[in-house]
């Protein structure tokens, strides 16, 4: 019984510590440093209207737009609350039967050649919302075809929007789709 009340208070202290006061003390100082971050760093049109997050892939499916990486989540919905891979493997008929109807929409839009992998194969989290330069180059031809634009200008705006490497040495060139598409309807609403 001497050990037990002792227990019993460390308990409570810390679990008050940890699971209260510390919590709110980073909350607020994320708040105050990095207030867009901390919010969810949400894109807002001229309206006030939230379009999403560049964190967060977001779906797209007019050929006006580029496509994104597709996503893992339940229905292909970019749900946050659903994120996680399919663990579908490579052997497994549903995920080839997948991958074989995004082949045949990307060959049905026009792209020839071979395809890379980030547009028919979700990410680990379902939720990427980047693709490499060459997986958006690779749509540039549909895109600027519908939008009546030429397709060296349009290159050249997608390379505008490539993002380096972090500190230029982490990770690959990438080009945020929810960016790029939002540039592209300011360019050419």
């Amino acid at each position: 019984m001497n050990e037990l009340k002792p227990a019993v208070l460390m308990l409570l202290l810390f679990t008050v510590i940890c699971g209260g006061f510390y919590p709110l003390v980073v909350t607020g100082i994320a708040q105050a440093v990095f207030p867009k971050q901390a919010e969810g760093s949400f894109i807002v049109d001229q309206n006030g209207k939230t379009i999403g997050s560049p964190l967060i892939g977001q779906p797209f499916s007019d050929p006006r737009y580029f496509w994104p990486r597709p996503s893992a989540t339940a229905g292909g919905a970019y749900n946050p609350l659903a994120s996680g891979g399919s663990n579908a493997g490579p052997t497994n008929a549903d995920y080839l039967a997948t991958v074989g109807e995004r082949i045949k929409r990307l060959r049905d839009s026009g792209v020839t050649g071979p395809i890379p992998a980030e547009l028919v194969q979700a990410s680990a989290s379902g939720l990427d919302p980047h693709l490499a330069p060459a997986a958006v180059l690779l749509q540039v031809p549909r895109v600027a075809k519908v939008r009546g634009m030429a397709e060296d200008r349009l290159a050249a705006f997608v390379s505008f929007h490539t993002e380096d490497r972090q500190l230029g040495c982490l990770g690959d060139p990438r080009v945020n789709v929810l960016v790029l598409n939002m540039e592209l309807d300011r360019l050419q609403p």
